[in-house]
Order: C-alpha cells, then structure tokens, then sequence
C-alpha cells in the first residue's frame, strides 16, 4: 500500500487511531484525525486535527484513504458520511496487516477471544518463537509493525467489527471458537453478526488453516480444516474439560498442567495449540501452561480447600455468561450469584442448575428474588454480604465439588465494577482458613 503524497483521514483518536496516523505518516501521507470528541491529544503536530466532528462535516471530507477505528459503527450516519468522497475505506486492522510481513494467527468468536489470543501468545514466546498479543486485545496492530524488530507472529484478537472493513486481510491461521448471539445494538439481525465473524476466512485458501469448533454453522472453507471439541469426540482435538487429546493421544493435562478449569477453557486450550502447531514448529507447552494466568475473573481458579475448587467469575454480568460458567463445569457445582438489580428473568437457568449444581447462595440486591428461583432447581440459602455466602458456599460443597461465583448480573448495589466485586471474592477464599 503505497500512500506517500496521500491524503489520509483517521476517524477516531483513541489508541487505534493514534497507531494508525502514526503509521500513516511514516509511509509519507498527509494525515487528519476527525473525533466527536471536544479535544482530540497525543498527536504529532504535523497531524491536522480535527474535534467535535460531525456527519454532517464528514460529508465535505475528501481524501484517498480514509481508515476507520473499530469502536466506530461501520454502517453508521458518520462513517458513512465520511466514506462519500474517500477513494478507499479501511479498518486499522485491514491498513495495518499491509505492513506486517510474519505470521499471523487470527482468533475470532463470540466467547473466549481475549484467552485463547494470550494462550497463543504464551506458547509460542515460552517455546522460543517471538509473538505479540495484538488486534482487539492487547496492542494495536498499526503500533506493532512500527516495532523493530517485529514479532515473528502476531496472536491477533480479531472482532467483528475488526473484520467488517477488511480486504485482503488474509490470516495464515484463522480460529473459530464459537457463535452466539451478541452486539444486537450494532447489527440488525444475528445473521448480520454471523457473516461479519465469517470474513475472517474470506481471503484464505489451501495453503492456510482454519482451526474451528466442530459444530458450528459455518459454509465449506477453502483452508486446511482442524476441529476441536468438548462434545464430539469425533473432532481432530477432543477433550473432557481433564485432558487434552489429538488423534487420542493425551497432549495436556487440564487440572495438572494449568490452573484453568471448565469446558470452554479446554476448547480455548485446543484452539490456541492446534493453532500453534500449524507453524510446524516444536512447542513446550508444559512451559506455556505451568505460570500461564488467564485473565482475572473469567473461571479464574483462586484455591483448592478441602477439596473443593473455588472459580472466580465475576466477568459474568449477564444470564448468557452465567449459563456458559455453568455449563462449562465438570464437577458437582455450589453457585454463588447475586447482585444489583437489573430487570433480568432467571428463569431459564434452571433446566441447567438442574444438571449441573447441587446448591445455590445467592446474596446482594437481588438475593431474596433470585433464590426462589433457584430453589425450583436446587437447595438455596439467601444471605445479604459476598462474605456470607462464600462460608454458606463453604459449608455446602463436598469434596470433589466446585464452588462457583458467577454473579449473572452487574455488581453495582455493593461494589464498584465486576473487578473490584472478583477482587473481594478472591482475597476473602484466600482467607478461609
């Protein structure tokens, strides 16, 4: 992509944009920034910048490239209005991939991205081979092809968003983790948001790999094909949420060689090695997983006491993470949920507490509520504090069983963000004694 003389205008200031006018202008162009924002800072001062942006000024830009951030809709009034007089219209991502020469491995899926792009990351650095977090998670990938040196693969996050302006964004290994209804605030039917996430295959072909759940609706592809499973054990990669196998042969031990638990982990695990392995490359993974830390309050596992796990959750803002927590499990299951009020009905977890929990503390706004819904499924205890119901938890759970908090709802009637809610989770099991 050759841009020197060019006009460029990056819609957006935030760190995407910063990265990308960056990278702009070192490839000669004229660039401007337009944002809604009153102020737009952290600019070079040859940059033209331009605040309080509206589509109604969009309109009157002309430019040769205009380059869009992903926080910014795609399909709306202002990209819109912007995109009348550019020549081309591009992502970051898509303007930055131009410039990256090594390997890039692209997660994509409703659930478990932000994991599985670290895993990547973790195996491939602890097994000698260069690798950076980028994309939707992690950096930038216009600030990562300014590095010198570059990593030799990038683990790139890859959202729909990301992928709704690409062109000729080609990604070696392309992962497929799963697909959910989500973002209905953007798109205007789940179809709308199915073939957003599928252009991450678009441009591939037999030379490439896609690395995919099995199951999952997706039209026949034109890469080499890997499927992984926790359901099918007719996949390339299968697991039991204990064990990892390829082909029948056990590659990992879930509960001895990492501190991840639950299904969905175990697909995220196999993902991110069968993508790994596509380098043709060896790999350590018992290195990788030994001091690999998934990111805090998603199942994080805080101790083992008694027997009995304790995961932290607290991501689980919302019924649709509550029920993956859950399902996820593989053993007996006391939950701790609980929390603000939020107009939620709860009742379609029941069907799955039936199969999968054995008890329930719920606590905080909406304890007394919620535990007469869980009490059509199992044994519940309402308490008022997070404290209380980790030592009702406590007495619930034998050994064998797992101690789940997965609040299903926000944490704003007692805590300040779910961080601060899985904070005080943690530091209170660490004080069981």
């Amino acid at each position: 992509m050759t841009l020197q003389g060019q006009k460029v205008v990056v819609l957006g200031a935030g760190r995407s944009g910063r990265a990308a006018a960056a990278l702009a202008l070192r490839e000669g162009a004229c660039v401007s920034v337009y944002d809604e924002a009153p102020i737009i800072t952290g600019f070079a001062e040859v940059v033209s910048l331009h605040p309080s942006t509206t589509a109604e000024i969009g309109a009157t830009v002309q430019c040769d490239l205009l380059i869009v951030s992903p926080g910014i809709d795609t399909f709306g009034p202002l990209v819109g209005a912007f995109s009348r007089n550019a020549i081309r219209v591009v992502g970051e991502m898509e303007f930055a991939w131009h410039y990256y020469p090594g390997f890039t491995i692209a997660i994509t899926g409703t659930n478990g991205k932000t994991t599985t792009t670290e895993m990547v990351h973790q195996i491939l650095n602890k097994s000698g081979i260069s690798c950076v977090p980028c994309g939707n998670y992690g950096k930038p990938l216009a600030e990562v092809v300014m590095e010198s040196p570059m990593p030799e693969v990038i683990s790139l996050e890859a959202s729909s968003f990301q992928l709704e302006t690409i062109e000729a964004f080609k990604p070696h290994v392309a992962v497929w983790l799963n697909f959910a209804p989500d973002h209905m605030d953007r798109y205007p039917t789940i179809e709308k948001y199915h073939q957003a996430k599928l252009r991450i295959f678009e441009n591939q072909d037999a030379d490439c790999t896609a690395v995919i759940r099995k199951g999952e609706n997706l039209p026949l592809l034109r890469a080499k094909t890997i499927t992984f499973s926790s359901i099918d054990g007719d996949s390339d990669w299968t697991s039991n949420g204990i064990t990892i196998e390829q082909a029948g042969t056990q590659v990992l031990h879930v509960e001895n060689d990492t501190c991840l638990r639950g299904l969905h982990n175990a697909e995220n695990i196999m993902a991110a090695i069968a993508a790994c392995r596509a380098l043709g490359r060896p790999l350590d993974l018992k290195a990788a997983f030994a001091d690999y830390v998934p990111p805090p309050h998603r199942c994080e596992w805080v101790r083992t006491l008694d027997g009995v796990e304790y995961l932290n959750d607290s991501k689980a803002t919302n019924l649709h993470a509550l029920e993956s927590a859950l399902r996820s499990q593989t053993r007996p299951v006391v939950l701790i949920a609980g929390g603000k009020e939020k107009g939620l009905d709860y009742r379609s977890v029941v069907p799955l507490m039936q199969q999968k929990a054995i008890a329930a503390v719920t606590f905080g706004q909406i304890a007394e509520p919620l535990g007469d819904v869980m009490r059509d499924a199992v044994p519940t205890e309402v308490v008022q504090t997070l404290e209380q119901a980790i030592l009702a938890a406590r007495k619930l759970a034998p050994p064998g069983s797992t101690v789940l908090f997965s609040p299903g709802t926000s944490s704003f009637d007692m805590f300040r963000g779910y961080e601060h809610r899985g904070d005080t989770f943690r530091q209170l099991v660490h004080q069981l004694a």
